[in-house]
């Protein structure tokens, strides 16, 4: 009997439902509900429509499933139907493999083509699927697979890539791009310019233009209507093997057998950036089907990098995503799932990770461990190498020993603060811990300061200091007037003005408001009924 396993689903309606909720209420990013790490957040999850302003959510480097076809073969070519139900695939053996696009079971399977299947791709109204073969055939599908029509003397030689609506073009090992009239299947231009196989062509989104690149090294701009060709770009060093429009139809992506990938923009027909890091020749790229800045790209060692404009670096990369090279890439409809096809014979979805997921399958165990579960082959390092301190620096001084570091610490505050243990909500305090304070001395209490005083008068100060309202305080002499004025607390001295008096200061509260005292020298006498402030016993600070 066949061993029974959890095949895993992924599910796009509750997102969508989610987001139509949302969106009633919710003007932009501004009032969306933020996502915490943990699985039960995964309702408040929105497709990716919704994460307009932030690209990473939209990474799909979480490994879903594998498909396997009974005839083994290379998937040359994936390709999601509109509604995005299911995907099809295109074997080296020529036919049609059809997949459930929610839980990757099998659905059909039909001999399309007497050779290998090279391109397929969808017109813009949804209703027909043109694919071309090795052999230089191309035919024509409906929505349910019905072949209705077929040129098998379309190109002398392998087809290596079509676009299609009303009108389509096609590329060949012949070096030559065609232009067809999709009604008729008849060639209306023939576009020659490449001096060897043209590799891939791609039609520009709303515009009659062509770009092609071949295994001349260059990649040629078309203008569709006239048959013309408008521009050349030398930037690669070998073999042009991949080239897509973005969505914004400003920018053209190119990548090649000299493991780079360049991004031209055709308003300056200059290069915009280039994007280093594969080891194998780069073999396929897929834009992002809302994101404009987020593209994936598969290589021939069967590496999925994914890509931000303007980063040079890989945001994520999946070095052992396939055993053999990816051939083909293609985003589900909504951008939630990634397909890969590859000469391992197999296909593969990837998706988004949900909220509090680990990074535990194979292909991501020695990637980043961001999720709360820590790689244990790191040994005390982070992701990054960076070394993990043993007691981190805190602005009071180094943790406590016998402390966990969660316990105690207050952030912002400084010093790790003394709590017990003991009771319910850590609140009873013990004897203070032996921790330097950094912050400086605390504030002075107010009157002299104790070594001014004698020790008669120092024992009837702390009396009082712990009496206030029982003890009061007899007079004190005032100080001798070349005495060196006492500092505040703070770094910076007090300077006294050189010509007005300092005003008097109203006593502390529980201090004795009425005492006798003799008049200064340059005061006035007291009116009658007017209290008489003591002012010995304050100090001019």
């Amino acid at each position: 009997m066949r061993k029974l396993t959890q095949r895993r689903a992924v599910d796009y309606t509750s997102t969508a439902v989610r987001y139509m909720q949302t969106r009633m209420w919710q003007r932009d990013c501004r009032d969306r509900t933020g996502l915490q790490s943990t699985p039960a957040a995964a309702i408040d999850m929105l497709p990716t429509v919704a994460y307009s302003d932030n690209p990473s959510t939209s990474f799909t480097a979480k490994f879903v499933h594998t498909s396997l076809n009974k005839n083994r073969c290379s998937i040359n070519c994936v390709l999601w139907t509109p509604n995005g139900r299911r995907l099809i695939t295109g074997s080296q053996s020529g036919e049609f493999t059809l997949w459930n696009g929610q839980s990757f079971n099998f659905e059909m399977i039909l001999q399309a083509h007497d050779q290998a299947i090279r391109s397929m791709v969808w017109s813009h109204n949804d209703n027909w699927m043109v694919s071309g073969d090795d052999g230089g055939a191309i035919k024509y599908w409906q929505s349910n697979m019905n072949n209705v029509k077929a040129n098998k003397s379309a190109h002398k030689e392998s087809v290596r890539d079509l676009r299609t609506d009303l009108k389509f073009c096609s590329c060949s090992d012949d070096t030559t791009v065609k232009v067809w009239d999709f009604a008729s299947c008849q060639e209306e231009r023939s576009l020659t310019g490449h001096g060897w196989d043209v590799k891939s062509v791609d039609w520009h989104p709303t515009k009659s233009l062509l770009v092609s690149g071949g295994k001349d090294n260059l990649v040629k701009l078309w203008d569709a209507k006239s048959g013309k060709e408008l521009s050349s770009f030398h930037g690669h060093k070998n073999t042009v093997l991949c080239v897509k429009w973005n969505q914004n139809g400003n920018w053209v992506l190119t990548a090649g057998k000299d493991q780079i990938i360049k991004l031209y923009d055709i308003r300056a027909m200059k290069e915009l950036e280039s994007f280093r890091g594969h080891r194998k020749d780069v073999t396929a790229l897929a834009w992002h089907p809302f994101h404009e800045e987020y593209f994936v790209s598969g290589s021939f060692d069967g590496s999925m990098f994914h890509w931000l404009v303007g980063h040079e670096t890989p945001q994520i990369e999946v070095p052992t995503a396939h055993d053999n090279s990816v051939w083909d890439l293609a985003w589900h409809p909504i951008g939630y799932l990634l397909c890969s096809g590859s000469n391992d014979h197999t296909t593969k979805f990837w998706c988004r990770n949900r909220p509090g997921d680990t990074a535990r399958d194979k292909f991501t165990m020695n990637q980043n461990q961001g999720y709360g579960d820590p790689n244990p082959n790191l040994g005390g390092r982070f992701p990054g190498n960076f070394p993990v301190l043993d007691q981190p620096l805190a602005p009071g001084g180094p943790f406590v020993p016998g402390l966990t570091r969660n316990e105690g610490t207050i952030p912002g505050v400084g010093a790790a603060m003394p709590f017990s243990l003991d009771s319910p909500l850590h609140g009873d305090q013990t004897q203070p811990l032996p921790i330097s304070m950094t912050l400086g001395a605390p504030p002075l209490p107010p009157g002299p300061h104790p070594s001014l005083l004698n020790p008669n008068q120092q024992h009837q100060q702390q009396r009082y200091q712990q009496n206030p309202q029982q003890q009061q305080m007899p007079p004190l002499p005032m100080p001798p007037p070349n005495m060196q004025q006492l500092q505040p607390p703070s770094h910076h001295s007090l300077l006294p003005h050189p010509h007005l008096p300092r005003p008097p200061q109203m006593p502390p509260h529980g201090m004795p408001g009425s005492l006798p005292t003799p008049s200064m020298p340059g005061s006035l006498p007291p009116m009658p009924g007017q209290r008489v402030i003591n002012q010995s016993n304050f100090l001019n600070v």
